[in-house]
């Protein structure tokens, strides 16, 4: 991998952090995560268990991430030995973490609450920043983060059948300081490595941490081939897979990481909260899950905690050396 000194003034500014880019950038992650629950769902109910369909997700999105990037530009796959270390991180907590720790609570305490403690990770980060890095943050900033929450915990509706089990919130707790890790190794990780090669070697990674828990060879076909309903339409199950690895999973993974590029972690943690949002609307137009009343009311909180955090974190710098251009 090659990094270049001198360029044209295009080149130069574009590695420079545009925050209106990152903006949009975590926007269309948090749109192609959110869609994740209700294109992966009808493939539960279909009879494939959660577990099954993070390894397939993951797997698959692996497979064409590793053959894209090997045929087109290979030399993005050679890292580093001191690059490991991150990527690693990334793919263990990053990837494979988040979603076997967010099933494990999921399976034992309602969903709602296991939404909520996953999505505290913008208050770990602001903790991380402020405590571990020294960097002092606006008070609007917290009053923003705590908006968020409060309005991320009315759109889940966490006090519809609250069930303190302590694996459960354990689980949870892990799920959020696996989201936290996925952010702050990311924001760490771009300094020096190109974005799309960090999240291939990230996803081979955390695939084969995912596919140890659930092996290939144990999903069923003849659920694959089944038909499902999905919306209108009762397409077969492989093609939900299909789906979640190269929408959910490819895209929100690639895009998310190249807005860490353009956004203080802090802030890009924060906007990241819209995914649950997102998840909800998707329920509702394609599986008729209804939205309450106190669910729009907590969307529209969350959105202006979400909006008060962009608007008054501190501007991503400039990095001293220029990003990976080219390979």
């Amino acid at each position: 991998m090659t990094t270049t000194r001198s360029g044209t003034a295009a080149d130069t500014d574009a590695g420079r952090p545009d925050t209106t880019r990152g903006v949009v950038l975590l926007l269309v992650a948090s749109v192609c995560f959110g869609s994740s629950g209700a294109i992966g769902k009808p493939a539960m109910l279909a009879g494939l268990a959660p577990e099954q369909v993070a390894a397939a997700r993951i797997g698959l999105a692996a497979l064409v991430l590793l053959a894209g990037v090997a045929l087109v530009r290979p030399g993005l796959l050679r890292v580093q030995r001191r690059q490991w270390r991150v990527l690693a991180g990334y793919g263990l907590l990053g990837v494979a973490g988040v979603q076997l720790f967010y099933f494990v609570a999921a399976s034992r305490i309602p969903v709602g609450v296991a939404i909520l403690l996953e999505f505290t990770s913008p208050v770990l980060v602001a903790l991380w920043v402020r405590f571990v890095r020294r960097i002092r943050l606006p008070w609007p900033m917290w009053v923003g983060i705590a908006l968020a929450l409060a309005g991320l915990a009315m759109v889940a509706r966490v006090g519809a059948g609250l069930e303190l089990d302590a694996v459960g919130l354990l689980a949870g707790v892990g799920a959020a300081l696996c989201s936290a890790a996925y952010f702050l190794l990311g924001e760490h990780g771009v300094a020096s490595h190109h974005p799309l090669g960090m999240v291939t070697w990230g996803m081979v990674i955390g695939a084969v941490a995912v596919c140890v828990v659930a092996p290939p060879w144990t999903l069923p076909a003849e659920v694959l081939t089944a038909p499902t309903e999905f919306g209108p339409w009762q397409p077969p199950v492989w093609t939900l897979l299909v789906a979640i690895a190269l929408v959910s999973t490819v895209i929100a993974y690639l895009a998310g990481i190249t807005a860490l590029r353009h956004l203080p972690v802090a802030a890009a943690s924060v906007l990241a909260l819209v995914e649950p949002l997102v998840a909800t609307a998707a329920a509702w137009l394609l599986l008729g899950e209804a939205l309450t009343w106190t669910q729009l009311l907590g969307a529209a909180v969350l959105l202006g905690g979400a909006l008060l955090v962009q608007l008054t974190s501190p501007r991503k710098q400039p990095a001293g050396e220029p990003l990976p251009v080219d390979a």
